[in-house]
């Protein structure tokens, strides 16, 4: 599905003097790397504070905790998304509320969003699904409205932009009260371990995320906040800082290899491609595909005889996972998410992938959708 080792083996050189300059110098935690790349991202997405740490799910329990939200109190998410999202919302003991997804974009239902809030609705958590943005506008109006936070998890969609009905633009993550990423290694912009960040324009929020991070200390060994121990290592930003400068065309990458798909694709009445948002940019962290009227789980297996890879993006909403269950859903209530699980398929999408390919790929998918 991504292939990392040719993506490493263009920059092998400067990566690897990159990573034997940190080992000579020691500083492995909080070093001059971690800075230096904190103010590269700062400056790549606009926005005045980026607090790296040392994965995505920590950003997302962080940027709560920042926020103060208490025990009880309501998160609104999608149900149609990653498990890390919805995670820590229930280790926080607070409530994760699940709500239905658009059927184009698969992404939270501003409607969904303003039908679920109660009196105990503290926060909403758009999830910028597999590389476009939520509909920011509309559910920044509900939140505005409702007095609530907005939480953005940005884990697949780094280097989107997102354009307001004013024409005003920003970067995915930094359009509400917190943003949040994942550096994974498979993401848009991965490193080669775990690690991700929080971003935020509001100067107290950013002070109390650096403290949270650093186990609630601002000045060493007086704890002024309940903190956790979450931090970026020094070999980690030295990656990221020289990928950072080819995000850019590392998206424009996937969008071409995407358009490859769109066009050998288009107009075949079992396949619907992805839809881009009218709002947002798209950068493709995957490209999924809805297919009806064919078995599914054989067309992976047939693809997977020609050694391509598919994955299925998600294969259970929230609502139906066993450590989610709750009496207040049933299978059913969900209607968008639980159809899209019966048809959603991901095929390769990362930088290095060539004409001969993507020609293998679509030749082969269609071969079985056909017949």
């Amino acid at each position: 599905m991504v292939d990392l080792v040719s993506q490493y083996q263009k920059m092998e050189a400067e990566i690897n003097e990159a990573v034997i300059n940190v080992i000579k110098s020691s500083a492995y935690i909080n070093g001059p790397e971690v800075k230096s790349f904190q103010k590269e991202l700062e400056n790549y997405l606009d926005v005045k504070h980026v607090i790296p740490c040392a994965n995505g799910t920590d950003a997302l329990q962080m940027a709560m905790m920042a926020l103060g939200l208490k025990p009880g109190d309501e998160v609104i998410t999608a149900t149609f998304t990653f498990v890390a999202t919805a995670e820590v919302i229930a280790l926080l003991g607070l409530v994760p509320v699940l709500v239905d997804v658009d059927p184009d974009t698969f992404m939270l239902n501003p409607e969904q969003v303003a039908n679920a809030i109660t009196p105990k609705t503290k926060a909403i958590v758009p999830v910028h699904l597999f590389g476009q943005c939520a509909d920011m506008e509309a559910i920044l109006e509900i939140a505005t409205k409702n007095n609530l936070f907005v939480i953005e998890d940005t884990a697949q969609a780094i280097g989107a932009d997102y354009t307001f009905s004013n024409g005003q633009s920003a970067k995915a993550g930094t359009i509400g009260d917190i943003g949040t990423t994942s550096f994974f290694p498979s993401k848009n912009l991965g490193c080669f371990g775990d690690g991700g960040a929080i971003f935020t324009n509001n100067d107290e929020l950013g002070d109390k995320l650096r403290v949270i991070a650093n186990h609630g200390m601002k000045v060493r060994y007086y704890h002024d906040e309940i903190g956790v121990n979450s931090r970026l290592d020094s070999i980690q930003a030295a990656v990221l800082r020289k990928k950072l400068p080819q995000l850019d065309s590392y998206n424009a990458a996937r969008n071409k290899a995407a358009a490859f798909y769109d066009e050998a694709f288009k107009g075949h009445s079992k396949i619907t491609t992805p839809k881009r948002a009218d709002q947002s940019s798209h950068v493709f962290h995957q490209y999924t595909l809805k297919v009806t009227g064919v078995d599914r789980d054989a067309l992976i297996q047939h693809l997977q005889d020609n050694e391509i890879p598919a994955m299925i993006y998600y294969p259970v909403p929230l609502h139906m996972q066993k450590a989610y269950t709750d009496e207040r859903y049933n299978v059913g209530d969900f209607p968008i998410a639980e159809s899209l699980i019966t048809q959603v398929i991901s095929l390769p999408m990362h930088t290095e992938l060539t004409e001969n390919q993507l020609q293998f790929i679509t030749r082969s998918f269609l071969t079985f959708v056909n017949q």
